[in-house]
């Protein structure tokens, strides 16, 4: 299984190892809107409604969270505070023991 992810340049690198696929493909998970994948449909969250509504997608968030859970020894997905765009921290461990932090904004 790979996966493409961009640099910061803008650049598309494939991703080929394992532990990396799933957290690339968590981080497009959440930059992706409910419904939008014609082949995952429960994946994503409801970004547009939760503009529209000023609610946070926090249930859609969790739902992602249980999701991925599975891929790693530990997942934790908390939302940033005092930023005006939902951006998540995420907080991975993977089964060999690396720890690895990423923010994403959707």
């Amino acid at each position: 299984m790979r996966t493409y992810g961009r640099t910061a340049e803008g650049v598309w690198v494939e991703i080929d190892d394992p532990n990396y696929i799933q957290l690339a493909t968590l981080a497009q998970t959440l930059r992706l809107t409910e419904g939008e994948s014609p082949f995952y449909a429960n994946y994503g969250i409801p970004s547009h409604d939760s503009v529209m509504s000023q609610i946070a997608p926090d249930a859609a968030v969790a739902r992602t969270q249980s999701q991925y859970g599975q891929y790693f020894a530990n997942l934790n997905i908390n939302k940033e505070s005092g930023i005006l765009t939902p951006t998540y921290n995420i907080t991975a461990v993977f089964l060999n023991g690396t720890i690895i932090q990423s923010t994403v904004a959707t």
